[in-house]
C-alpha cells in the first residue's frame, strides 16, 4: 500500500511538473513571470530523484519550498488569498516526503529532520484554520434586548414603491430593530409561491410591497399575491396566465401601488403589473379583481404600436413608476441578437382608464404620439429595463436607459441613439419632453447600460439630488432639477484602436470626487487559482488578452479583458440612502469578463444564430449580432476550475458619506459556503467576499440589510461601522432587494426578502419569501 502511495504521489509530482513546465514556457515567451516554468522544472527533477530514491529529492524540493516562499512574499505582500495558490499545493507536496511511507521508500531508518514536529504543525494549522473560518463567521449576541421606538406616523411603517419611495430610496423611517437587539431576529413566516408553470424557469426578484394591512409581491410568471404582513397567511392571488414560450429567464422585480384621488370602493386602491408577455393589468388592491374600466377589462396591451414582435424579444421586468396620475415604462429586449430588435420605447398610460398619455420615441423623440397604422415605433433603440424613479412635485420621470442593440458594435447607431443611449434621462411626467438627459457612457461597447434604479435624495446643503450608480462602477451624483453634476464629473482619454469599421469615442466620464465601485485593476500578480497550475492558466489568459485600462474596445485577433464585467461594478440592485446618517451603501462586484468579436463568416462557420423559439441562445455565449460585420462571445474571466482568474473579494459592500463624498467602510460580502470550484459548494464559510446580484435596505435605527450573495444567506450590518451583526440562512441566494414595514397587530418591525436564487448566479432556487421580526414580547 505504502509502495501504491509513493508511486502516486510520484506520477502527481511529476505530471504537475510537466504541466508547469508547458504552461511556464508559453508564459514566459508571453512576457510574463519565469517562476511557473522554474517550478515545473523542480517538480520534475524531484519525481526523478525520488523514482530513484534518492534522499535528494527531499533536499531539492524543501529549498525550493523557501525559496518559493520568499517569491511569493516579494510578488504579493502578507495577502493570504493572494499566497495561497503559490504556497499550498507545493507545501502539501513537500510534506508527504517527511511521512515514514516515503522515509522509507528513500531507505532511511531515522526521522527525517523537523519531519515530526512540522506534521504535528501542519495538524494543528489545518485544525485552526478550519476552526478560524468558523469563528470568524460568529456574530456578536444581542446586547440590547430593548426595542426602539415605534413609527410617528402610519405611513412610516408602509413601503409604498419599488425601493419604498418613489425616488428609489431604499431606507425604511422604522427604529424599532437596532444594532444592539437584531441579533434576536428571527423568522416570523414564510411563505411559499407555489410549483413554477410547466417548462418555465423563473427568477424570484420581487421587492415587496407593504401598504395599510395588506403585503404584496409577484412571481416571475407575474402572478400577484397579497398577504396578511403579520402572518403571511394569503389574502387573494391573480393568475394572468403568462405566455411564457421562449423566455430565458421570467423576472417579475416588483409591483406598483396607486390610490385613485377622491375614489371610493372598488379599485380606488390599485396594484399594477406589468408581464413578461407585455401587458400592464390593473387589480383591486383589496380584491385582487381585475379593474375593468382600466384599459380592455383591466389590461392594455403593451405591443400596440410595437409592430411585428418576435416572441420572447420584447416582455417588463420592473414596476412602471408612477407620476401625476400617469403610468411610466419601458421594457427588457432581448440583448445581442440583431439590428432592428423591438423599440426601446418609453411610454405612459393613465392610471385610471389605462388610455395612452404619451410615448419617447428615441428615434423621434420630439413626436410623442402613438405612430400611425401600420407603422411602428422605432426599432432598435436603447431600452429601459431597469426601475425608473420619479418626483411628483417636479413632475419629472428619471429613466435609466440601455444600448441599440447589439450591444458590442455600434457603428450603425444614429445621432439620437448615440445621445440617449446609457444614459439617465429626466422626462416631463405630462408630456414625454426631454428636461435634461446625462449620458454615463459614450458610444457604449461594452455593456454598460444603466441597470440601476435612479436614487433621489436631498443632500444635507439642500441639493436636490439624483445618485445614479453604473455597471462601470462609477457614482454620479446630479442635480435632479437640471440634470448637472453635484459633484464633479471629468473626461477623461480611454483606449483606443477597436475593429475598423468602428468608431471609438476619445473619452469617458468619470466621477472623480467619489469612490469607484469597479475593484482593484487586474494584473498578471493579481490572477488567482487554487493551485499555481491554474495560475499559471488565467497568468497566460491575461497575457493573451488585450487590456489596456477599463473600455478598453473588443477585437478580433486576441480577447479582450473587460473590466469590469457586465455584472458590474453595480447593477440593478441599486443602493441604499441612510437619510438619517448621509450614508449611501453600496455593494459591488468585482469580476472581469473576457470578450471577442468573431467576424461574420467565423460566426456562421460556429452556427451561431439568434434565439428564436426553436432555438434560445445561452446568456454568456456567443451573440450572434446579426446586421453588423461581428457577432460576439461574452463570458466570465474564468479558470478551468469555474472560478474567477481574479484573485478575491469578488463582492463587497460599502457605505459613502454623502456630504464628503469619501468611503467610511467596505467589507467583504459573503463566505465561500455554497461556492467553490467546479460549481461545488466548499461548506466552509471563510469570508472571502462573493458575486452578488440583488440591493440592500438601510433603516432609522442604524441597521442595514442585504441578501444579494451567491451565498444562501441574508444578512445584517451596522449602518455607522460595517459591523456584521446578524445572519440568517436562507433556502436559496436572497437575489432581490429587501422591504421592512411595521405591522400593528404585533407592533413590530419586520424584514422581508424573496430568498429565489438566481440561475447566472448559481445561488440555488426557491418559491420562499421570508419575513424576520423581533420575537413577540
Amino acid at each position: 500500500m505504502a509502495r501504491t502511495l509513493n508511486l502516486l504521489f510520484l506520477l502527481i509530482l511529476a505530471a504537475s511538473g510537466a504541466a508547469l513546465i508547458w504552461l511556464g514556457a508559453r508564459l514566459a515567451l508571453l512576457g510574463g513571470s519565469p517562476w511557473y516554468l522554474l517550478t515545473g522544472l523542480v517538480m520534475m527533477a524531484t519525481a526523478a530523484l525520488g523514482a530513484r530514491r534518492r534522499l535528494l529529492s527531499v533536499s531539492l524540493f524543501w529549498a525550493f519550498l523557501a525559496t518559493n516562499l520568499a517569491w511569493a512574499l516579494w510578488e504579493v505582500g502578507l495577502d493570504g488569498w493572494a499566497l495561497a495558490p503559490r504556497l499550498a499545493m507545493p507545501l502539501c507536496l513537500g510534506l508527504w516526503m517527511l511521512t515514514p511511507w516515503y522515509r522509507r521508500w528513500l531507505r532511511i531508518d531515522r526521522q527525517l529532520s523537523a519531519g515530526r514536529l512540522l506534521w504535528r504543525g501542519l495538524a494543528l494549522l489545518l485544525a485552526g484554520g478550519v476552526g478560524l473560518s468558523f469563528w470568524s463567521a460568529r456574530l456578536p449576541a444581542p446586547t440590547d434586548s430593548r426595542p426602539g421606538p415605534g413609527p410617528s406616523r402610519a405611513a412610516d411603517g408602509d413601503w409604498i414603491a419599488y425601493g419604498n419611495d418613489r425616488g428609489g430610496s431604499r431606507f425604511s423611517p422604522l427604529a424599532q430593530i437596532t444594532p444592539g437587539n437584531v441579533g434576536a431576529l428571527v423568522p416570523a413566516w414564510t411563505y411559499h409561491t407555489g410549483p413554477l408553470p410547466a417548462g418555465a424557469r423563473a427568477a424570484f426578484q420581487a421587492n415587496p410591497l407593504k401598504v395599510g394591512d395588506r403585503l404584496f409581491v409577484c412571481t416571475g410568471y407575474n402572478d400577484v399575491i397579497a398577504l396578511d404582513p403579520e402572518t403571511g397567511r394569503e389574502l387573494w392571488r391573480y393568475r394572468p396566465h403568462t405566455d411564457n414560450r421562449g423566455i430565458y429567464g421570467l423576472v417579475c422585480r416588483g409591483v406598483a401601488y396607486y390610490r385613485v384621488p377622491g375614489a371610493a370602493g372598488a379599485c380606488a386602491e390599485r396594484i399594477y403589473t406589468a408581464t413578461v408577455d407585455a401587458r400592464l393589468i390593473a387589480l383591486d388592491a383589496a380584491s385582487g379583481r381585475p379593474c375593468r374600466n382600466f384599459g380592455r377589462d383591466g389590461t392594455v396591451d403593451l405591443l400596440t404600436g410595437m409592430g411585428p414582435v418576435e416572441k420572447s424579444y420584447y416582455l417588463v421586468t420592473s414596476p412602471p413608476a408612477i407620476v401625476r396620475g400617469r403610468l411610466v415604462l419601458g421594457g427588457w429586449v432581448t440583448d445581442g441578437q440583431r439590428t432592428g430588435e423591438p423599440s426601446g420605447v418609453i411610454r405612459a398610460f393613465n392610471a385610471v382608464t389605462g388610455a395612452f398619455s404619451w410615448a419617447f420615441d428615441i428615434g423621434r423623440p420630439t413626436d410623442h404620439a402613438l405612430p400611425p397604422p401600420g407603422a411602428g415605433f422605432t426599432r432598435g433603440t436603447p431600452n429601459s429595463w431597469a426601475p425608473m424613479s420619479s418626483d411628483e412635485a417636479l413632475g419629472l420621470v428619471y429613466v435609466p436607459t440601455g444600448n441599440a442593440t447589439p450591444d458590442y458594435f455600434g457603428a450603425h447607431r444614429t445621432a439620437n441613439d448615440e445621445r440617449f443611449a446609457s444614459s439617465v434621462v429626466a422626462l416631463d411626467a405630462g408630456t414625454g419632453a426631454v428636461r435634461w438627459t446625462f449620458q454615463t457612457t459614450h458610444h457604449d461597447l461594452w455593456d454598460y447600460d444603466v441597470a440601476s434604479q435612479p436614487s433621489l435624495v436631498d443632500l444635507p446643503n439642500s441639493d436636490r439630488a439624483l445618485i445614479q450608480p453604473t455597471k462601470r462602477g462609477e457614482i454620479f451624483v446630479l442635480d435632479r432639477v437640471t440634470g448637472r453634476p453635484l459633484f464633479p464629473v471629468v473626461e477623461r482619454p480611454v483606449p483606443q484602436g477597436g475593429v475598423p469599421e468602428e468608431r471609438l469615442s476619445p473619452t469617458q466620464p468619470y466621477s472623480t470626487a467619489l469612490p469607484a465601485f469597479a475593484g482593484p485593476r487586474p494584473s498578471e500578480r493579481g490572477m488567482w487559482g487554487l493551485t499555481p497550475i491554474d495560475q499559471a492558466f488565467c497568468r497566460i489568459r491575461f497575457r493573451e488578452a488585450r487590456f489596456d485600462g477599463d473600455m478598453t474596445p473588443l477585437g478580433v485577433d486576441r480577447p479582450t479583458l473587460t473590466w469590469p464585467g457586465y455584472l458590474g461594478g453595480i447593477d440593478w440592485g441599486g443602493i441604499a440612502i441612510d437619510k438619517k446618517r448621509g450614508l449611501m451603501i453600496v455593494n459591488n462586484n468585482q469580476v472581469a469578463n473576457y470578450n471577442r468579436l468573431i467576424p461574420r463568416a467565423e460566426a456562421e462557420r460556429m452556427g451561431v444564430r439568434p434565439s428564436t423559439l426553436s432555438h434560445m441562445s445561452d446568456v454568456g455565449g456567443p451573440a450572434a449580432q446579426i446586421g453588423v460585420p461581428y457577432a460576439a462571445r461574452i463570458a466570465p474571466f474564468l479558470s478551468p476550475l469555474a472560478i474567477p482568474c481574479q484573485q478575491p473579494p469578488y463582492g463587497r459592500i460599502n457605505a459613502v458619506d454623502l456630504r464628503t463624498g469619501k468611503l467610511v467602510w467596505s467589507r467583504r460580502l459573503g463566505t465561500s459556503r455554497d461556492s467553490g470550484p467546479l460549481t461545488l459548494p466548499t461548506f466552509l464559510p471563510i469570508p472571502m467576499g462573493v458575486p452578488n446580484i440583488g440591493g440592500a435596505v438601510s433603516t432609522a435605527g442604524g441597521v442595514t440589510f442585504i441578501g444579494a450573495t451567491q451565498e444562501h444567506a441574508f444578512r445584517a450590518y451596522d449602518t455607522a461601522s460595517g459591523r456584521a451583526l446578524w445572519r440568517a440562512r436562507l433556502p436559496a441566494g436572497g437575489n432581490a432587494s429587501p422591504s421592512s414595514y411595521w405591522s400593528a397587530a404585533s407592533g413590530r418591525q419586520f424584514v422581508v426578502i424573496a430568498a429565489g436564487g438566481h440561475g447566472a448566479m448559481l445561488s440555488g432556487s426557491s418559491d420562499a419569501l421570508i419575513a424576520y421580526a423581533l420575537p413577540k414580547r
